[in-house]
Formats: structure tokens, sequence, C-alpha cells
């Protein structure tokens, strides 16, 4: 097995044009496992972890561009206030040791359906750079992830970063598993609020052979609201029969199956309480800047 160590992206790209079935690795959490239980074995490793081009982030036309080697630690610490959904879900994952070794960009490499990561982005509506001697393009995520632990991802190319805008309210993410940590998901669930666009995002995880945004039940709560003027009455909490039809349509929406982990209707029973959570700690977190931003207003904070 050869073993390149590239430097710099530009030289990345050349060694993975000349090498299209070398295997990407940065902090290894995923493929160190595979090799080490001789689940794969690569003709060659293309070692990024010195390409300090992927370990960058930085704001470009309003977007949060966070290179594919940027950690979970570091998206915690540095990016935790503006993408909040995204840093619950880095917190989930593996112990400290693995999260100052594995990235985002890993996991949307990897494409597993029960990828921590990947719900959040998908609420969000991030995007994925692929670059490659050839050029840059971006895909949604949506259609870069094509099924269970596959992705678009061309021979030649490379993830570069994922583009994401930074939350434009209150963010969620629940998980469930067999304990309370270092646990792969039995399911998941991302909740985005949107109070300007009137929005609300949500998406599955570890439901289904992807993570799948539940369409229905968006259009189900975003109606409600609008028809009850939820979203300029703020000091209003939900009513109980309206979290539960969207926690009911969330479960409709899922794809389970029966395996180790759980139930395909123990998977739908989590998913409907998930999503009423999610829901309701949002709305109070919406609840509580609107209560916050009406005293500063007043001058009593």
């Amino acid at each position: 097995m050869e073993v390149h160590q590239p430097t710099r992206l530009d030289e990345a790209l050349e060694i993975k044009r000349a090498h299209p079935l070398a295997r990407p690795i940065q902090g290894g959490t995923d493929l160190m496992v595979e090799l080490n239980f001789e689940r794969t074995r690569p003709v060659a490793i293309i070692d990024l972890s010195r390409v300090a081009e992927l370990c960058e982030w930085a704001v470009e036309d309003g977007l949060l561009r966070i290179g594919a080697g940027v950690t979970y630690t570091r998206l915690i610490a540095e990016l935790g206030r503006r993408l909040p959904g995204l840093a619950m879900a880095c917190r989930t994952v593996g112990s400290p040791q693995i999260r100052n070794r594995g990235t985002v960009g890993g996991n949307l490499g990897t494409a597993s359906p029960a990828g921590d990561a990947l719900p959040p982005l998908y609420a969000a509506g991030a995007e994925v750079e692929l670059a490659s001697q050839r050029g840059v393009r971006t895909l949604p995520v949506a259609d870069f992830i094509t099924g269970p632990k596959r992705n678009a991802l061309a021979p030649d190319e490379l993830i570069a970063a994922f583009r994401v805008a930074p939350a434009p309210g209150p963010q969620q993410f629940a998980k469930v598993g067999t304990r309370n940590a270092m646990v792969i998901a039995v399911c998941s669930l991302a909740l985005e609020l949107d109070p300007e666009m009137q929005a609300v995002r949500v998406c599955i995880g570890s439901a289904g052979p992807m993570p799948m945004r539940a369409a229905q039940a968006e259009r189900f709560i975003c109606e409600s609201l609008a028809e009850a003027d939820l979203w300029q009455a703020p000091k209003r909490r939900l009513p109980t029969a309206l979290m539960r039809g969207f926690g009911e349509l969330i479960a409709d929406a899922a794809r389970p199956i029966d395996d180790v982990r759980g139930t395909a209707d123990y998977r739908r029973h989590a998913l409907r309480v998930l999503g009423e959570r999610a829901l309701g700690w949002a709305w109070e977190q919406y609840l509580e800047e609107g209560a916050i931003s009406s005293a500063k207003e007043r001058g009593t904070v």
C-alpha cells in the first residue's frame, strides 16, 4: 500500500488524478477502523492532515466556508454560536479523542446513514465543495450523498469544504442511542427555525438509506404557524395537538429497518418523540430571544 503525504491542496489533487483509487484520510476515525478489521485494502492512501488549506474556515458572500479538515472539536469551539445545531451534533460524536481527530468532511465522505453531522447540514441546506485539477464544483448535500455510504465524488475529486449559512434562528439536534455517549445513532433528528422566512426545516438521520428531509411535516408546521399567526406572537407556546401532529408526520416520513440497534417501530416512535421535543426546545428559545429583544427595546436590560 502506497502512502502519499501532500502538503498543498494542488499537490493532493495531482496525486488523486494520478491515483484515482487512492483513499483520502484526514482524522482516520472511519478508514482506520475499516483497515484494522480488514474490511478494505486500498492500493494507496492520501494523507491530507498536512494540507493547511483544508483546515481553514472563513465567511464568504455571507456563507461559512468550512474546510473539510476542520475537526469536530474546532467546529464546536470556533463555530458553535454560528452553527449551534451542527455543534450539538458534533458533541455527540465519539469521545474527546475522536472529536479531536474526526472531521465533518470525513462524515460527508463516508456518507453513512447514521452520520451525526449530516442531518444538521441537510436542514441548513448546506453545499459540498468538490475540487479536482479540472476545477471546483459545488453540490447541495442532498445531491452529494447518493445512497448508503455512496456519494457523488468523481474518481479524481476530493472534498475541499462545505458551505452553509449561519443559523437564521434556533437550531436543535437530538439523537437516540443504546447508551448516552460514544454510540452510533439508532435515529437522530435536526431542526431549524427560520423566523425571517417563517420556515421550519427538519431532517431525519439513521432511519432510512440516507438522511432525509421530512417535507410533509415541514409544510404542516409552517402552514399551522402561519394560520395561527404564531410567528408574530412569540409569547404564545405551541399547542400540544400541533406538536403531536408534527411528530406523527416525522415518524411517517421515516424509512427505518430492523437491525441490531433497534426495530423499525422503535425508530418511528423515537422520531415522533424527538420531533416534538426538538420543536418545543427550538420554540422555547425563540420565545426567550423574543422576550430579550423586547426587553432591550424597552431599555430594561
